[in-house]
Order: structure tokens, then C-alpha cells, then sequence
């Protein structure tokens, strides 16, 4: 917890603090890129129907796109706050890239569906790969059979890709861009994401007792197979969802419930909800920063988060998995 001489601050100053932080982050967002947009015409768009060419890119590019950066981030940060990403999101990208070759004619939201199989599918070879070993689970045991595990299915993914000639559709979402998000692909996925969050809130204090020791959450009562259930199906919308809109960035729920236990301990009734103001920040960083460094290019922003996710994950490794303890 941060302590100023001696006095602890209160979470929902941490909060109040986290939310004025992602207001600037989404105003700088939505004023810098190719083309720059001033203050003024990013009011008018969002709050009256007044037009222009200004108000236009607001309305129809930036706006959604932002939003799609706010969402992918906070399901980033709150799935990865609940279980290490690492494998799922690779497991969504290895379905979506079979869905592109043999589904061809499905729509985003069947493209979802598919996500939300292969990130299942990823989590139980992560669950199946960190159990084999005599001793159960532990942190470190389980990030790398999740980078083992990603590694395996993003080669699997691309080896579709190469194969069926189908690299270029399927790197529109493995290249974790989020150019061309529309309000009709925000309509499909926003609930889901919405829905799954508000799940873990809801749950944030169960969880809390399940990470200090499943014993007592048993003799406490709770229902503990019920839960871990729940949460899988949680976690897997979470992971699914962002891989459907924005690609593979799971360095993004490595990173930011790592800084966020730092800020706010280990109760996940404060955890989720600075992890999803804080995923969102981080986002809405990482997108402009690929909009902007070598405007009027982009960099893709899975090459932004992985640049800062790689050391971060190597000091993981380097620590032993004890950060996560």
C-alpha cells in the first residue's frame, strides 16, 4: 500500500486518482494522430450534432476506436488480475486463424465464438502443462506453461496462415491493430466484456479468499468449485473478446495487475477495479503512442505493448514468479 509518512491512502483516493489520470489519457487519445484534433472539436463531437471534417474523424474513426482501446485494456488487465494470460490469448488467435481458413463466410460474431473456444482451449493446456509436475501450481509454474503453451499455438496460427495463404486476414487481428473498429463490432463485443467485468466485481470478494487458501474458503462456506467455474467462463469471455477486437496482447494482463497489487495490495475488491481504470489507461496510451511516433504511419500496438511487456516478463521469470505470490 503507499504510505506517506505512516498514513495510508484510502482506495477510493487511489481510484478517484486513476480515473482523473484515464480522463486525460482519453482526451489526449482523442487529440493526437495523423491528423491532430483540437479540444474544442472533440467537445463538439462527443457532446452536441454538429458537423465537420474534424468532427467526422472523431465520430466515425477515433471515437470508436478509443473505445474499443478502453475495453480491450480493462479485459486485458481484470482476466489477467484473475489468471496469467499467457496461453489463452494465443489460443484465441490459433481459432480465429481455423475459423479464417475453413469458416470463411462467418461474420465477427461467429469470429467471437471461435475466440472464446480457443481461449478455452488454451487456458485447459496452461491448467493441463503447470498440473504435470508433482507439487500442484504455483506462479512461476504456471507463466511458463503459458509461454510454452503461446508459443506452440501462435506457431500453429501462423503455420495456418502460410499454408492456406491466409497471413494477411488473419494478421488484421494477430498484428493486435485496431484500425477499423466499427460501431457495429463495439455493439458485439462491449456487452460481453461489460457483462464479465461486472461478473468479477461481483465475485471480487470470493476471490479474495481463494487466492489466500482454499481450505478456508471451504470452511467458509464458499462454494469453491461453483466459482473457480464461473471465473474460467469469466476469464475466457474476457480473453476471447480481446483477441476478436484488437489481437494478441496478453502482456497487458501480465503488466498492469502486477503495478496494481504494487498500488493497492492483494484484495481483489480494489484490485479489479483500479486493474480496469489502469488496463484502460495503458491502452489508450499504447494505441496513441503507435498513432502518433511515426505519424502519419502506424506502429502496430501489439509491437508497443510487447516492447514493454518482453522485460517485464523476463524480470518475472528472473524473480522467480515471486511478484505474483
Amino acid at each position: 500500500m503507499m504510505k506517506e509518512n505512516g498514513y495510508t491512502i484510502p482506495f477510493i483516493f487511489k481510484l478517484i486518482a486513476g480515473i482523473l489520470v484515464f480522463i486525460g489519457m482519453f482526451l489526449t487519445a482523442m487529440v493526437f494522430g495523423a491528423a491532430d484534433i483540437a479540444l474544442k472539436d472533440v467537445w463538439l463531437a462527443l457532446s452536441s450534432g454538429a458537423k465537420g471534417d474534424a468532427i467526422s474523424i472523431i465520430r466515425e474513426i477515433r471515437l470508436p476506436r478509443e473505445i474499443a482501446a478502453i475495453f480491450v485494456g480493462a479485459a486485458l488487465a481484470v482476466s489477467g488480475a484473475m489468471m496469467h494470460l499467457l496461453g489463452l490469448t494465443a489460443g484465441a488467435n490459433a481459432a480465429l486463424a481455423i475459423t479464417v481458413v475453413f469458416i470463411p463466410a462467418a461474420n465477427y460474431f461467429g469470429i467471437m465464438i471461435a475466440c472464446f473456444v480457443g481461449a478455452a482451449i488454451g487456458a485447459l493446456m496452461v491448467f493441463g502443462l503447470g498440473a504435470m509436475k508433482k507439487g500442484g501450481f504455483s506462479p512461476l509454474r504456471i507463466v511458463l506453461a503459458g509461454a510454452a503453451v503461446s508459443a506452440f499455438l501462435s506457431a500453429i496460427a501462423e503455420g495456418i496462415g502460410i499454408y492456406f495463404k491466409v497471413s494477411k486476414d488473419v494478421s488484421m487481428w494477430t498484428a493486435g491493430g485496431l484500425i477499423g473498429t466499427s460501431w457495429g463490432q463495439l455493439q458485439v463485443i462491449v456487452p460481453f466484456i461489460s457483462i464479465s467485468i461486472l461478473i468479477s466485481l461481483i465475485l471480487s470478494r470470493q476471490l479474495t479468499i481463494l487466492s489466500l487458501n482454499e481450505e478456508t474458503a471451504v470452511g467458509l462456506g464458499q462454494k469453491t468449485t461453483q466459482i473457480k467455474t464461473i471465473l474460467f467462463i469469466v476469464i475466457t469471455l474476457l480473453a476471447g473478446a480481446s483477441v476478436a477486437l484488437a489481437g494478441n496482447m496478453a502482456f497487458i494482463g501480465l503488466m498492469v495487475p502486477h503495478i496494481v497489487r504494487a498500488i493497492v495490495g492483494t484484495d481483489y475488491r480494489y484490485i479489479i477495479p483500479m486493474a480496469a481504470v489502469s488496463g484502460a489507461i495503458f491502452m489508450l496510451f499504447a494505441d496513441t503512442l503507435g498513432r502518433t511516433i511515426n505519424s502519419p504511419y502506424e506502429t502496430p500496438v501489439a509491437a508497443i505493448v510487447a516492447m514493454l511487456g518482453l522485460p517485464f516478463f523476463l524480470f518475472i521469470v528472473h524473480k522467480g514468479g515471486k511478484t505474483f505470490s
